[in-house]
């Protein structure tokens, strides 16, 4: 007979544990992690504020039941809602994520650490604006830049190397993970509650990557997100208020996260926690592309003004990429709507060459109607570059690099146009900053008058004054 299953409850597995020690003990102390959380505070609320813009976003905001009033709730940037703090959580994510302009981390696995930014400021905001209610000091700005760094790094070190896409899981589980780290602190859970909920972010059933991937990409790549820092939320109340966590719930055999949905294997770390991941952090500043395509569109760009008077007369266009963007983006045959649209690398490579830029709009069915786009796409071929690949991983480059160059029928060519590093990348911080700033000021102009537009940048250029203000005092310059 078999020996009978041993019910001695272990120790919380260690990568539970380094979590919560990581929140509960970490201190930052590096001005580049905050200056840069300051900045993609700001990128991220501007992503949101366009995606106001579109019904198909807005149509997902508000309260379960219409009408309901919450005391002390969440408000959500660029509405008039207030919210119980889960749901405000979705809708803060929903907007940040659905026009794929908030900031991305590139590794094994891939995601956008700013997707964090929902379950934090919706919790921030509800639990300010209850201590307040009762008398006691709100949280400030500084404990959200402070939480926004630690998200960024638990997401972005367990993605250095282990790839949850390759096992067909959606990178929005690190986004449950991170939130339900940090939101759980933020409330005031104890290390064993703060492992609980953690523990239940990987015990959740998991979204799988059908939504991101031909023949099936759709919407829901643009609320997963927000779905999961929203997740998030409520686990770290439940066990805020006791519920028990499954210290095992990676490593127990059979049943647990590694077995089940890891092919067995255990994680593997680069490196500890601490700032790094928000200091490297990619920001997309100057058009909405999946990142993979980033260069590859400034690649475009460069080439528009030899190709744009000459388009019937191209033969074939080569892109040259690295490993990933082959496996995510290299499409082929028509595209269904959007979502669908806008991880397609040969799509928005086209859009490039054929007008110069590339906006959230042109990812719309009436741009897409454009025979010119689906014509270009036809003539051309993605090719891998060993050593982009190899870059794409280097932990000293962390490139995406991306080339093109355009063949004519006549026989002549452009030259190949290649971008190791985009815009949004740290080794171009100086370049990138102040387009990143203009990209925010557009944003705030679409959905605000110029006094509270003038009121909301100048706190937010003023990290000192930004740090000490008040979460919901924050908060309320966003109301319209």
């Amino acid at each position: 007979m078999s020996s009978p299953i041993s019910n001695v409850r272990p120790e919380p597995d260690q990568v539970l544990a380094d979590i919560a020690d990581y929140v509960i003990n970490y201190q930052v102390t590096s001005d580049e992690a905050y200056d840069t959380a300051r900045y993609c505070l700001m990128d991220t609320i501007g992503c949101g504020l366009e995606a106001l813009s579109y019904p198909a976003c807005t149509k997902l905001l508000g309260p379960i039941v219409p009408g309901t009033i919450v005391p002390n709730g969440a408000k959500v940037f660029g509405t008039q809602f207030q919210l119980d703090p889960v749901k405000a959580a979705f809708d803060i994510g929903a907007l940040v994520r659905w026009l794929d302009f908030n900031d991305t981390w590139l590794a094994a696995e891939w995601g956008h650490p700013s997707d964090n930014l929902g379950g934090i400021l919706a919790t921030a905001d509800w639990l300010s604006r209850t201590r307040l209610a009762e008398g006691k000091a709100p949280l400030t700005m500084e404990d959200v830049l402070t939480a926004m760094i630690k998200a960024h790094e638990i997401q972005g070190v367990l993605a250095l190397e282990n790839s949850f896409n390759r096992v067909g899981l959606d990178h929005v589980i690190l986004v449950k993970v991170a939130s339900a780290a940090v939101v759980a602190h933020m409330l005031g859970c104890t290390r064993d509650e703060i492992i609980n909920a953690v523990s239940h972010a990987w015990i959740d059933g998991q979204s799988l990557r059908t939504y991101r991937h031909a023949p099936n990409t759709g919407s829901r790549k643009s609320w997963a997100a927000g779905d999961a820092t929203s997740r998030a939320v409520r686990l770290a109340l439940m066990c805020q208020k006791g519920e028990m966590g499954y210290p095992g719930a990676l490593t127990a055999k059979t049943w647990g996260f590694y077995d089940v949905s890891f092919k067995g294997n255990a994680f593997k770390f680069q490196r500890p926690y601490g700032s790094y991941v928000m200091e490297q952090i990619l920001f997309k500043i100057s058009f909405p592309a999946e990142f993979h395509a980033q260069t590859a569109v400034e690649c475009a760009f460069q080439l528009h003004p030899q190709v744009k008077d000459r388009l019937d007369q191209i033969e074939r266009i080569v892109i040259t990429t690295h490993e990933s963007a082959i496996r995510i983006i290299d499409k082929k045959g028509p595209l269904h709507n959007p979502a669908d649209r806008d991880h397609c690398i040969q799509y928005m490579a086209a859009v490039g060459l054929i007008q110069g830029s590339l906006t959230a709009a042109d990812y719309e069915d009436a741009a897409a109607a454009d025979p010119r786009i689906d014509a270009l796409r036809d003539r051309m071929e993605c090719v891998e570059n060993k050593q982009y690949s190899l870059d794409y991983h280097d932990p000293e480059k962390r490139s995406i690099a991306n080339a093109i160059q355009v063949f004519f029928k006549d026989g002549t060519a452009t030259q190949q146009v290649a971008v190791e590093y985009p815009i949004g990348h740290r080794r171009r911080r100086a370049e990138g900053i102040p387009e990143l700033i203009r990209k925010y000021k557009v944003n705030l102009a679409r959905r605000f008058p110029a006094k509270q537009q003038a009121a909301i940048l100048e706190l937010c250029m003023d990290r000192a004054r930004l740090e000490a203000t008040p979460v919901n005092a924050f908060n309320d310059l966003f109301v319209i």
